[in-house]
């Protein structure tokens, strides 16, 4: 998930050299001096063999999830009971989706877009919303996403350089949120301070990966700015050491920079960047909405828990994480001891909330991206 996106992030600052911003590439083209670097919009390649399969796979786990869990016992019972939710409380579980998209633009503007740029929180929307179509729709892991980002980005007339350690902060500071939180809810949960269950696969086991995922990712912000030249000074005197470095070295260098603004933003937050934190708790809301509204009440640390080591199967090379986040989060809440009825209404009424209805407006924001994108090219073009 994070890990993957923050990756090809750093990967393309290494891989982009150029850092001209787009305002002086379109001049420098207009002059015939260098080439227009016209970039088209990301798209996925669609043969007739990858539509197939990937109907294939959704239709099967819809089949899974709608249609052969409801004949297990114990789930029966449950789903009798969905005509019978309360629709208050699946009214909050859509008011919580729809502030936790607010939160997501208000966090990606902040920290996205820097001081008297021309981008407006109604782009930051359509940029958000695209990304989001393209990451659940088009790849696993946040690459779709990622590379749609970038695109808007350097369109709008930002260096490469800074599009990428910007979406390298916005990756850190949105999911260093969710490692910490479950740093604190396993401990909080397995030294009793918390109520609720605790066992030790979903409370100790991601308490000890997220304390050294910290541990790394804290020690990257201290790799110097010019490392890269320190490496190639070195490499005259040194050369095997040099040759080391460069390949295993060069993208924690890369990531850094992103790091260090993600560091800066944490420690003097504005308004923006509470949407790290009301993101995640308006997800965590749409959940607990949705068992309320089939009568249950989990605990609110096992609920939270559950809801961040289910989260882990979107790291499965699935489309969008179909079936595999479903699944996780089904058996983090039954592992928690909530009773597997519960688990999958509750899920699944989540994953309508909060995956496939934003899909929609999301895909209608792709289409409208691509004409915003045409406006922003005539503003920056010579006159």
């Amino acid at each position: 998930m994070a890990e993957d996106a923050v990756e090809r992030a750093a990967r393309a600052r290494i891989e982009e050299p150029s850092t001209a911003p787009l305002v002086e590439r379109h001049a420098v083209a207009a002059g015939g001096t260098a080439h227009h670097d016209e970039e088209d919009m990301p798209r996925v390649a669609l043969t007739r063999r990858r539509v197939i399969l990937f109907a294939v796979f959704v239709l099967a786990s819809i089949a899974l999830l709608y249609f052969v869990l409801p004949q297990i016992d114990g789930v029966k019972d449950a789903y009798k009971r969905v005509s019978n939710g309360d629709h208050a409380w699946l009214a909050a579980a859509l008011a919580f989706q729809v502030a936790s998209i607010a939160s997501y633009v208000a966090l990606f503007h902040g920290i996205h877009v820097p001081p008297g740029s021309p981008l407006t929180h109604s782009d930051s929307y359509l940029i958000t919303m695209a990304s989001l179509a393209a990451t659940r729709l088009f790849a696993a892991g946040g690459a779709g996403g990622v590379a749609l980002t970038a695109w808007a980005l350097r369109r709008s007339g930002m260096e490469r350089r800074e599009v990428a350690e910007r979406m390298i902060a916005f990756l850190v500071v949105l999911y260093g949120v969710y490692v910490v939180a479950m740093l604190v809810f396993g401990v909080g949960l397995r030294t009793g301070i918390l109520p609720g269950e605790a066992p030790f696969g979903l409370t100790v086991v991601p308490a000890i990966i997220s304390g050294i995922a910290l541990l790394l990712f804290g020690a990257l912000a201290f790799v110097p700015e010019d490392f890269e030249q320190r490496i190639e000074r070195m490499a005259p005197r040194r050369p095997r050491l040099a040759r080391w470095l460069r390949r295993f070295a060069l993208a924690p260098a890369s990531m850094s920079g992103g790091i260090r603004f993600a560091m800066h933003k944490a420690i003097h937050p504005d308004w923006a960047m509470l949407g790290a934190i009301t993101w995640w708790t308006f997800n965590i809301g749409i959940l607990w909405a949705s068992f309320r509204a089939f009568g249950s009440s989990p605990p609110v640390a096992v609920l939270v828990q559950a809801f961040f080591v289910g989260m882990l199967a979107n790291l499965l090379p699935i489309p969008g994480g179909i079936g595999g986040v479903d699944g996780g989060m089904i058996g983090a809440l039954v592992a928690f001891g909530i009773p597997a009825g519960t688990a999958v209404l509750a899920v699944l009424s989540y994953r309508l909330f909060a995956f496939w209805l934003p899909t929609v407006p999301g895909v209608i924001a792709y289409f409208q991206l691509r004409r915003r994108v045409q406006a922003w090219r005539h503003r920056l073009s010579p006159v």
